[in-house]
C-alpha cells in the first residue's frame, strides 16, 4: 500500500515508540492522529508538521469507552477515511503473581487489552465500511514466553496477540489487514526505570548485544502497513532474544 496521503491513527503516541511509530509515518507522508491520556508535547505536533502533513490530537483513555467514542467522533469528523490503526498505548505495573493485588492486574488488561479491543472495534466497522484497512497491534515477546513478575503484562500481551488473528481473519473478509508487532528490550520510558545492573544482566541474553531503539519498532510498522500480502503474523523485534 502506498502510504503518502493516508491517514493513520496511533493510540499511546505522545512518547517513546509509539511517537517514533507516529514520526515514522508522518514521513512517509501519512496524516497522522495522536493520541495521549492528558497531552501531547508541542515539540512532537511541530515534528509530524515539519514532514509536510497534517496533526490532529484525540486525547482520551484508550480503556474508557467513553472515552474512545468522542476520539472517534472527532476522527471520523475530521477525516471521511481513515487507512492505518496503530495499538500501542500500554503500561506496566510489575510485581509476582503472590504479591499482585487484583486492582493492578486489572488495570494493565484493561488499558492493553480491553484498550485495544475499545478502539480497533469502532474502527474495524468504519475500514469495513471502506473495504480496506490496516491495524497493528503492539504485543510483546513477554506475550509470547511470559516473564517474572509480570502476569499481568505477559496475559495481556497474550491476549492482544490472540485478538490480531481473530481481526486478521475477520478482517480479510473485507480486505483488512490486521497483525502484531511484539518487541523485546527498547529504549524507552518503560526500560528506563530499570537499573543499569539488570539492563547488563539482559544484553548478555540478547544475541546482538543491545537493546533496540523506537525508530526500529517505528519502521516495522511502516513495514507492515506497506505489505499487501501479510496479515495475521506476529512480527518480534528483540535482537534474537527469543531465538
Amino acid at each position: 500500500m502506498e502510504l503518502k496521503g493516508k491517514n493513520a491513527f496511533i493510540t499511546g503516541s505522545s512518547r517513546g515508540i509509539g511517537a517514533a511509530i507516529a514520526l515514522q509515518f508522518a514521513q512517509e507522508g501519512c496524516n497522522v492522529i495522536l493520541n495521549g491520556r492528558k497531552e501531547i508535547s508541542p515539540e512532537l505536533i511541530e515534528k509530524i508538521k515539519a514532514q509536510g502533513v497534517q496533526c490532529k490530537i484525540a486525547l482520551g483513555d484508550v480503556s474508557q469507552t467513553d472515552d474512545v467514542k468522542k476520539m472517534q467522533t472527532e476522527i471520523f469528523d475530521e477525516f471521511d477515511k481513515l487507512d492505518i490503526l496503530v495499538n500501542n498505548a500500554g503500561i506496566t505495573a510489575d510485581k509476582l503473581m503472590i504479591g499482585m493485588k487484583e486492582k493492578d492486574f486489572r488495570r494493565v488488561i484493561d488499558v492493553n487489552l480491553v484498550g485495544t479491543f475499545n478502539v480497533t472495534q469502532g474502527i474495524l466497522k468504519k475500514m469495513s465500511r471502506q473495504r480496506s484497512g490496516v491495524i497493528i497491534n503492539l504485543a510483546s515477546i513477554v506475550g509470547l514466553h511470559g516473564n517474572l513478575g509480570q502476569a499481568n503484562y505477559a496475559a495481556s500481551k497474550a491476549g492482544i496477540i490472540g485478538l490480531t488473528k481473530t481481526i486478521a481473519r475477520e478482517g480479510a473478509l473485507r480486505g483488512i489487514r490486521c497483525n502484531a508487532i511484539a518487541p523485546g528490550m527498547i529504549n524507552s520510558d518503560m526500560t528506563a526505570e530499570v537499573s543499569q545492573k539488570i539492563k547488563d544482566q539482559m544484553v548478555k541474553d540478547i544475541p546482538l548485544q543491545r537493546f533496540g531503539e523506537p525508530v526500529e519498532v517505528a519502521e516495522t510498522a511502516v513495514f507492515l502497513a506497506k505489505s499487501d500480502y501479510i496479515t495475521g503474523q506476529v512480527i518480534t523485534i528483540d535482537g534474537g532474544m527469543t531465538i
